[in-house]
């Protein structure tokens, strides 16, 4: 069993910054993926970002170039800094893990509104 534990979410105004974190504990394999995924009500969850080992990282087209994804293996933590955050990048943000079976965090809301 893994447990995932998403933090960062909130209320940001158009332009900001958030960033957001996702803490893995519990049967952690050291070779694995990590990634976001996000989701608005009546709409197909959505890739966001995905890290594979530790630098290999793809991005969902509509974030490429605003938000960079990251980890630390010693903390088990991968991260996912927005940048030039727009309103339609409003959704509730899901952590997974993935090594063999596939683990979701609870997911984080972010709003993004003036």
């Amino acid at each position: 069993q893994v447990h995932l534990v998403e933090s960062g979410g909130g209320l940001v105004q158009p332009g900001g910054s958030l960033r957001l974190s996702c803490a893995a504990s519990g049967n952690i394999f050291s070779v694995n993926t990590m990634g976001w995924y996000r989701q608005v009500p009546g709409k197909e969850r959505e890739l966001v970002a995905v890290i594979t080992g530790v630098v290999s990282t793809n991005y969902g087209d509509s974030v490429k170039g605003r938000f960079t994804m990251s980890r630390d293996n010693a903390k088990n933590t991968v991260y996912l800094q927005m940048d030039s955050l727009k309103p339609e990048d409003t959704a509730v943000y899901y952590c997974y893990y993935r090594h063999l079976v596939t683990y979701w965090g609870q997911g984080t809301q972010v709003t993004v509104s003036s």
